[in-house]
């Protein structure tokens, strides 16, 4: 398993792919590969399985806890430390002050944006389609923290020349921040549009005090032997991008 480089001592940060050694067979062509998405219709003890074989992997490195969150496209963010909720949480942000509890969020296309301080003792993670980050996700997660994050890190998710999307999200955007003006081309046809979710994003985070930005580099729809896309293949399975502290 690999985790991202240039962070802060003691934190970890990484996401899944397709590929996976320990990844169980299926016979539904659409859900091979490492899913880990109990809403795609895969066999759910499938799905189970799959999350325990990830959580024993960051169990060697001191991790005993694990948070899933149903995510719902919203802008809600919970802090979870020593509890345990029973029903999944709502939302689409996760803060956590306590080490070796590992936050994670589930994305096919969608930006995982993980946040953190620089002493390394407060970490937040979040799923932001354009509808999260037009309507405040980052905002209220980074609200959510107790602490000023100092650097984010951008997961996979589809990049500018493969996201086409309508007028009405430009405006979305623009009407709350113009300068985000720029993070759109005009696409094939009329009306359409090419928007770029990292540059949003980097944006939102500097106007926020976030130094440090890592990452964006990588586009979940065109690297389609690397990453779940649901652009490319409406049935598909999920990734997970996760941050604990040790």
């Amino acid at each position: 398993m690999e985790f991202v480089q240039g962070l802060p001592k003691g934190v970890f940060v990484g996401q899944t792919g397709i590929a996976h050694p320990q990844a169980l067979a299926t016979p539904n062509a659409h859900l091979s590969g490492f899913n880990l998405a109990l809403h795609v219709q895969d066999d759910a003890q499938r799905v189970q399985q799959h999350r325990m074989i990830l959580l024993n992997q960051l169990a060697k490195f001191g991790v005993d806890k694990i948070t899933w969150m149903t995510q719902t496209h919203s802008t809600i963010c919970h802090t979870v430390n020593e509890q345990i909720p029973f029903v999944a949480l709502e939302g689409d942000g996760l803060v956590t002050q306590r080490a070796g509890h590992a936050l994670m969020m589930m994305t096919a296309d969608c930006l995982p944006v993980v946040l953190g301080n620089a002493d390394a003792t407060e970490v937040a993670n979040l799923h932001a389609g354009w509808r999260g980050l037009a309507t405040g996700i980052v905002e209220n997660t980074v609200a959510e923290m107790k602490s000023q994050p100092t650097w984010a890190w951008l997961g996979a998710a589809i990049s500018q020349p493969c996201f086409e999307v309508g007028a009405e999200v430009k405006t979305a955007f623009c009407n709350k921040y113009p300068e985000l003006a720029a993070a759109f081309m005009a696409g094939q046809a009329e009306g359409k549009y090419q928007a770029d979710l990292y540059a949003i994003a980097r944006f939102i985070l500097k106007r926020l005090g976030v130094e440090t930005v890592l990452g964006g580099d990588q586009c979940s729809y065109q690297q389609a032997e690397d990453y779940f896309s649901y652009r490319r293949d409406a049935k598909t399975g999920r990734m997970a991008t996760f941050v604990f502290m040790q």
